[in-house]
């Protein structure tokens, strides 16, 4: 049976953030988020500058506190003049305004770039737990995002509370009276608000009441989002991410129903969060947010990279155009995808083995899901049987269908990273990748979370073996399981204690 492979875009409402449009009458835009430090202005406006020419739309930075804000008053201040901009004119595939044209500027010119006021490439505020933050940084940047997880509660403790109904709405009045705070300074300064929901910072009282499921999420962001709407602000994207493909998927479409019967239709953002780096990393993006793109829901991407964050732009730009650009290789007539029995074949002649990976994944994901096959089949004259082979099984792997090998969950870093997090990952895989179980086999199902930080870690890799997470400046806290086992340990014997960890409760198996 061959695949239609058409593609209609979810309608959606326009957001303004800047002089920048979101939503689906605007192209797909590309997001990213700095890995500085914050309070490294000059590393951050130089970071800034390489992913604005890379293609970046929007740039996120971490703002833990008040220090923060006033760094970003200036990595305004230091980025060039937006008054003199030449403003970066991204691919625009399918955009009406353009007539759906493929072609693509030169690089932004840095005589002009991003600034408060008329910027063409937005600031973004990433706030976690300090509300007070997000009230400041609406006032300086043209988007702030907050989770919902933490915005009102507590760090999640995988506490379960018990609530009576009455209780549970003394704790819905205290969300609506904190969050109006914040939406009436949005309105004030005419800043875009991000509701970024991570299935690993639910809180206790969402899972105490909905547990780990696509529903506690969905709800988890529909309680802000009916605050919102009757304080009449619709300035909004949406955001739920895991960093289990099919948790984030089934958990999106989730969304969109529930937003369907409550009469909105918010733009939505689209990533996989904590989905690592190289090919790994690139192959589970594919699969989540090719997902949704081929549903038609997505109205700007991030590619989470354990990476420098410029190298995001591209994978999310090939994907986007995948879908969305009508000549793109998805509509060529040597592509060709069918599902026969339990398995997916897919065809097509790429000659770079980047996109081939790219395209496979992001086609072959959903079907895998929509039809419960179980098999892959992949063909392009152009690589090895061996190479699709193993990209079959990648994709299998990504997909969560068929688990080959050790899996490594591991976040993109920002300014609360405080070690080497490209290091790490890969000094981590370096000491367990070769692991075998007593007959000699390789370890499959094995999950290692690396962690930048307490935010999402511990929730994110919550069902992971084995977790190395964060913990300050040079230390790191390891966890078996959900468990913490050892705390602020120097980050030189962290690696060695991990290994050290996973072998010795092997050996009590």
């Amino acid at each position: 049976m061959d695949i239609n492979r058409t593609y209609t875009r979810r309608k959606t409402t326009q957001t303004q953030v800047g002089n920048l449009q979101i939503g689906s009458e605007s192209p797909i835009r590309i997001q990213t988020m700095a890995n500085t430090s914050t309070n490294d202005i000059e590393g951050s406006v130089a970071q800034a500058r390489r992913c604005i020419a890379a293609g970046a739309e929007l740039i996120r930075f971490t703002t833990q506190g008040l220090r923060e804000v006033e760094s970003l008053k200036q990595i305004h201040a230091d980025l060039p003049n937006p008054s003199k901009s030449t403003p970066l004119r991204p691919r625009a595939c399918g955009d009406p305004a353009t007539g759906g044209d493929c072609n693509i500027s030169d690089s932004p010119s840095f005589e002009g770039g991003v600034g408060k006021v008329g910027c063409r490439v937005p600031l973004v505020a990433d706030v976690h737990f300090q509300a007070d933050v997000a009230d400041a940084a609406a006032q300086v940047v043209e988007k702030v995002r907050i989770n919902p997880g933490n915005y009102i509660d507590p760090a999640r403790k995988f506490r379960h509370i018990d609530y009576t109904d009455e209780e549970y709405q003394a704790e819905l009045t205290r969300l609506r009276e904190r969050f109006t705070r914040l939406l009436n300074i949005c309105k004030a300064h005419h800043t875009a608000l991000r509701l970024g929901v991570n299935h690993g910072s639910l809180s206790d009282r969402i899972m105490s009441r909905y547990g780990d499921t696509p529903a506690g999420m969905v709800e988890s962001v529909m309680e802000f989002l009916r605050v919102a709407v009757s304080e009449d602000f619709t300035n909004i994207v949406i955001s739920v991410k895991a960093s289990n493909t099919r948790v984030m998927v089934d958990t999106v479409r989730l969304l969109v129903r529930q937003m369907d019967a409550e009469g909105m239709a918010f733009p939505l953002h689209l990533g996989v969060t904590e989905a690592g780096e190289g090919e790994d990393g690139r192959i589970k993006s594919a699969v989540g947010i090719g997902s949704l793109l081929a549903d038609g829901i997505g109205d700007t991407v991030r590619v989470s990279l354990s990476e420098a964050p410029e190298n995001e732009i591209p994978v999310a730009r090939a994907l986007v155009d995948y879908f969305v650009c009508p000549d793109s290789i998805r509509y060529a007539t040597d592509t060709r995808t069918s599902v026969e029995g339990d398995t997916v074949f897919y065809t097509n002649h790429d000659t770079d083995w980047t996109l081939f990976q790219l395209h496979a994944a992001a086609e072959c994901g959903r079907l895998l899901w929509q039809y419960n096959a179980t098999n892959l089949t992949l063909r392009n004259p152009n690589f090895t049987p061996e190479q699709l082979e193993q990209l079959s099984k990648d994709i299998l792997q990504a997909s969560r269908v068929r688990i080959y090998k050790t899996e490594y969950i591991s976040c993109p870093g920002c300014g609360r990273t405080l070690f080497d997090l490209e290091k790490t990952i890969a000094q981590v895989k370096a000491a367990t990748r070769h692991l075998t179980d007593r007959t000699g086999k390789p370890l499959q199902g094995l999950k290692i979370g690396i962690m930048g930080c307490i935010v999402n870690g511990p929730g994110e890799m919550a069902d992971a073996d084995y977790g190395y997470v964060g913990a300050g400046r040079g230390r790191i806290s390891l966890y078996r399981g959900k468990e913490c086992v050892l705390k602020n340990i120097p980050q030189e014997e962290a690696v060695e204690a991990l290994l050290h960890l996973i072998q010795e409760d092997r050996s009590a198996q």
